[in-house]
This record gives C-alpha cells, sequence and structure tokens, in this order.
C-alpha cells in the first residue's frame, strides 16, 4: 500500500496528463467541452477514477463517454510515459453528477425564498394573535391603593402575618 501522499500527488499529476492527453492524444472533433473534475487513485496506485463533466446535453454526454471509452488505452499510455511510475494505474471515467446536483440544489434554494417571501407577505397582512401590548406595566400608586383594598384578610391569621410583616422577631 502506497502512501497516502503520494497517491495524491500521483491523483493530480493523472488528472493534469488526462486533461493535456485530451487536447493532444484525442483527435476527433465529436469531443466537445469535456472537464476532468477529480481523479481518485486507490491506495495500492493501480486504478485511477476519472471524473469528467460534459458541456452540452445528453447526447453530448453519450458522446463524450464512447469517445473516451474508445480513447482509453491511449490516454493511458500518455499517462504512463507522463507519470514515470512502474505501473501505470488502469483509467476508468466516470460522469460525475456535481453540476446536476448543483442544478437540484438552486432549484432547492429558489423554492424556499418563493417560501420565505410568501410568509413574509402574510406576515405583514396578518395582526397580533393577543393584546398589541402584552408586557406587563409597573404598578402606579393609584392601582396599589385599589389592590389593598379590593383585597380582604384571611381568616384567623394574625394582623402581622396578614399584611406580610417580617416574622423574624
Amino acid at each position: 500500500m502506497a502512501d497516502p501522499a503520494r497517491a495524491r500527488r500521483i491523483a493530480e499529476r493523472t488528472k493534469q496528463l488526462v486533461t493535456q492527453g485530451l487536447s493532444q492524444v484525442v483527435k476527433d472533433e465529436r469531443v466537445g467541452f469535456i472537464t476532468i473534475t477529480d481523479v481518485r487513485v486507490t491506495g495500492d496506485l493501480q486504478h485511477a477514477s476519472v471524473f469528467y463533466t460534459v458541456l452540452g446535453d445528453d447526447a453530448d454526454r453519450e458522446t463524450a463517454a464512447e469517445i473516451l471509452q474508445d480513447y482509453r488505452g491511449r490516454l493511458r499510455s500518455f499517462v504512463g510515459k507522463g507519470l514515470g511510475i512502474r505501473l501505470t494505474p488502469t483509467l476508468e471515467f466516470i460522469l460525475d453528477a456535481l453540476p446536476e446536483d448543483a442544478q437540484h440544489m438552486d432549484d432547492l434554494l429558489r423554492r424556499v425564498a418563493e417560501r420565505d417571501a410568501e410568509l413574509a407577505a402574510g406576515r405583514v397582512a396578518t395582526g397580533y394573535a393577543g393584546e398589541a401590548d402584552p408586557y406587563r406595566k409597573p404598578r402606579t400608586d393609584e392601582t396599589d391603593e385599589q389592590v389593598a383594598d379590593a383585597e380582604p384578610l384571611p381568616d384567623g391569621l394574625p394582623d402581622d402575618q396578614a399584611s406580610g410583616a417580617d416574622r423574624s422577631r
């Protein structure tokens, strides 16, 4: 098993070489816009998964997959010469789903923003569920006198306990 740092370096170099190989080795006018997004190499450096995207529609993606499959051996030879290691990794080309995932996320975020705008508009049109000012107000002297007059003293308690006087004598 190779060092993970070495595997990362070989993956980066393989990415560069495959990108160069697309312009130098592949002589097909149907290639279009192929972008190599990532390369992952196994720990034993025997296999490289090359992720790519294609600018265009489904037909362009299918054409690019066919071309990459046809030129896989020549690209592997080109990568092997450029890497200069004993064993050249096999190349597997995988269509990267990143653009579709990004489009899906954009659609979700757009729907969430529309829903937030609807809720904000609904909030403006509605009023308070209770009173307009639900917070307690500080008592004034006038209301304290009314409360004191309105509360009867409990039966059976001495006057000092009923009035709340200090019991710590």
